[in-house]
């Protein structure tokens, strides 16, 4: 699981993707000490849907992070050339 950073007006998200979910990590505002919302293990971690239930003034944020997954999703896969 690889761990991913979107950043919208000075908030940034971590986020990681478990199976189809996305999972967020850590929220927090550049210009504050405390983060919104912190864990530490992926089950623990709420996903985009309940963040944006939580946080709707952060919609900015989320929808980059929603299109960041997708563009992920949807990158054409690298494939190894093999010789025959």
């Amino acid at each position: 699981m690889s761990e991913h950073r979107t950043e919208v007006d000075g908030w940034q998200a971590i986020w990681r993707l478990d199976r189809q979910h996305i999972r967020m990590m850590l929220v927090r505002n550049a210009s504050e000490s405390q983060p919104l919302m912190s864990v530490t293990t992926v089950a623990a971690a709420p996903d985009l849907a309940q963040m944006r239930e939580q946080f709707p003034q952060l919609s900015r944020l989320w929808d980059a992070v929603r299109h960041e997954y997708w563009a992920e999703c949807l990158a054409p896969q690298e494939h190894s050339q093999g010789t025959i």
